[in-house]
């Protein structure tokens, strides 16, 4: 599947996420780190290695990672040429824009896919340098998602 490079989870606590992880199936995070999305602070970490990385993301109440009901599936993610046109072709396909966090300077939307239950991620392939740098240092450039920009 072409441009696939992550499935993420919301967690409310990532250290017991990390920790249960490593226990059951032997992954491997990077430290987790602090960031701010508008009024939201988070943490996240990736796995080790490399794609397909397991993502865990702590989000506050209210956020779009929120996880106040408990842990869960959240989203696939994918590269993307383009986060106008492969988010004009999602929704165009009937996967409703969920969230996107271009209005805060982050090049990425999210679209819900009721038929899996979670949300699929777009990031603009811009973005990739930055993170094989921050989560996968000498990593390999990842392809982009065919038909969606």
């Amino acid at each position: 599947m072409t441009g696939f490079y992550h499935v993420c989870f919301v967690v409310p606590e990532i250290e017991a996420a990390i920790r249960d992880l490593g226990t059951a199936a032997g992954a491997e995070f990077r430290e987790p780190k602090a960031d701010r999305l508008g009024g939201w602070d988070y943490r996240i970490t990736f796995t080790r290695g490399d794609p397909p990385y397991i993502e865990l993301i702590e989000g506050p109440p209210g956020s779009p990672w929120d996880a106040s009901t408990g842990a869960r599936f959240d989203h696939l993610g994918f590269w993307t040429r383009s986060i106008e046109e492969g988010s004009r072709h999602l929704s165009d396909q009937g996967f409703p824009a969920d969230f996107s966090g271009c209005p805060y300077g982050r090049p990425f939307a999210y679209h819900r896919m009721d038929s899996i239950g979670a949300r699929v991620e777009l990031v603009d392939l811009a973005r990739q340098p930055a993170f094989l740098e921050a989560w996968n240092p000498g990593g390999a450039p990842m392809p982009p998602v065919e038909g969606a920009g």
